[in-house]
């Protein structure tokens, strides 16, 4: 059980038949503790710690419930802990309105725990599951409906997810919690209202890239990679938003994206794209010309695609975080 081990100096290094079966539900606990905290890097720990917990109390697990069930209890436990008196985790456009590129500077970078994180789907999403709950899944680690459980008190965001996204039974919801099925619908009718009014909808019918959006993607890439503001903007939805954690600036105009892009952000000219899944999103790593030669990490982009145009780019800088958590190097070759 090297893994599980991992941090814990009391445990033994053993690979046993309960380890790989605690094991097999890292991912999903990965996707669900995600969900809860909005951080890549504190879901994996938070499921970490819940496997280690487990192991060590598996000889006291009686069987009331099945194993999945009792290490999402934990899981949850771990997640109210990690919750307890931090600040929500927040896009750029929950911070404020849209600036002027031609009035603003990038400014000061804001602290890590101010924003909310990317994850790769590989992490938190199952390989070969059914295709539409797969599907299904996708749909709930996407950016802006991560964000907006973020506004939801801990237990309602852990009752949302669970009702709603891994669509458990209230009575199994109302046992992991410790409280009645009646308190259970009370806070997923709470949750689902502030979900509302941020227009966001638990359940959107999931949507697979059509030929369309593939087409769409491609002639991105082409436009960025050229530089062609022209393309590039023919591409994007009039009120695009163009953001750039982990600093709060973000653009949501054809003109001020394109005077960015000429301006502050000129050293963008000649990147290279290469595509990754995250969030269940279209995303590229970025790599920009670097004057020792070759491409160097610069951004880690992920979009927001509605019908045939782009609504959104994020471009995630702290590119030596994230880049390893998504097996990226951090240098290409010419």
């Amino acid at each position: 059980m090297s893994d599980l081990a991992t941090g814990a100096d009391d445990l033994s290094v053993v690979d046993g038949p309960q380890d790989r079966q605690l094991e097999l539900h890292r991912t999903e606990l990965t996707g669900y503790c995600y969900r809860m905290l909005g951080s890549s890097f504190e879901a994996e720990d938070a499921v970490q710690d819940t496997l280690v917990r487990a192991w060590k109390a598996l000889d006291r697990f009686e069987g009331r419930s099945s194993l999945r069930s009792w290490l999402y209890k934990i899981a949850t436990n771990v997640c109210f802990d990690m919750l307890d008196g931090r600040q929500k985790r927040a896009l750029p456009m929950d911070l404020g309105p849209a600036q002027r590129a031609d009035a603003s500077l990038l400014g000061s970078p804001l602290p890590e725990v101010t924003w909310l994180q990317p994850v790769p789907d590989a992490r938190v999403l199952p390989a070969g599951g059914d295709p539409a709950e797969v599907a299904e899944l996708r749909e709930s680690i996407r950016l802006a409906f991560v964000a907006t459980l973020q506004h939801l008190p801990p237990r309602q965001r852990a009752v949302l997810i669970l009702r709603e996204v891994l669509q458990w039974p209230a009575a199994e919801v109302a046992e992991l919690l410790g409280t009645s099925v009646a308190s259970v619908n009370s806070a997923l009718q709470r949750a689902r209202a502030t979900m509302a009014e941020n227009e966001v909808a638990p359940t959107d019918e999931p949507k697979p890239l059509d030929d369309v959006q593939r087409e769409l993607l491609a002639r991105y890439v082409d436009a960025f990679e050229r530089y062609d503001m022209a393309a590039l903007t023919a591409v994007l939805t009039e009120d695009a938003s163009w953001s750039m954690p982990p600093y709060e600036l973000w653009l949501q105009t054809h003109d001020d994206i394109v005077t960015w892009c000429l301006g502050p952000g000129y050293a963008c000219e000649g990147s290279k794209l290469v595509p990754i899944s995250a969030n269940g999103s279209p995303a590229f790593a970025q790599y920009k010309p670097d004057p020792d030669g070759g491409y160097s990490a610069w951004s880690l982009q992920v979009l927001d695609v509605s019908g045939d145009q782009i609504t959104g780019v994020m471009f995630f800088l702290d590119v030596e975080a994230f880049y390893p958590l998504f097996d990226l190097p951090l240098r290409l070759e010419a």
